[in-house]
């Protein structure tokens, strides 16, 4: 799917969101601490909380309701930050408490090294 995005990126057609975004949101907040690792970084100890609006418009959500550590956007956002398709800053995603940023900004659901990520669009810098 992902490389798929990529061919469209370069064609600049757009691709229409499903809630199929579902399974590659859910690999992406269970990679949470393998982002860490990979980077050689400790995962944080506390859980967080994940919101995502699906294309549907339904709520995902992900770890307690409590939790002092937030992620929350669009869901096709978060998938496409996690396998490294788009820059964050590029994304409407909103991070609450210094490690969903840190987060954010490691992501990777990939086995692998870490990824280098894509820069952000020049809009952004």
């Amino acid at each position: 799917m992902w490389h798929g995005q990529d061919v469209a990126d370069a064609l600049g057609v757009v691709r229409p969101s499903t809630d199929r975004l579902r399974h590659v949101a859910r690999l992406g907040v269970r990679t949470r601490d393998f982002a860490y690792g990979v980077h050689g970084l400790t995962p944080p100890a506390e859980p967080f909380r994940v919101e995502l609006r699906a294309p549907s418009g339904d709520l995902w959500t992900y770890g307690p309701e409590d939790a002092g550590q937030r992620v929350t956007g669009p869901a096709l956002d978060f998938c496409l930050l996690v396998t490294q398709r788009v820059h964050r800053t590029d994304l409407a995603l909103r991070a609450d408490g210094p490690d969903a940023g840190r987060w954010l900004d490691i992501a990777q659901a990939f086995a692998g090294p870490p990824g280098g990520g894509r820069p952000p669009t020049e809009s952004a810098s």
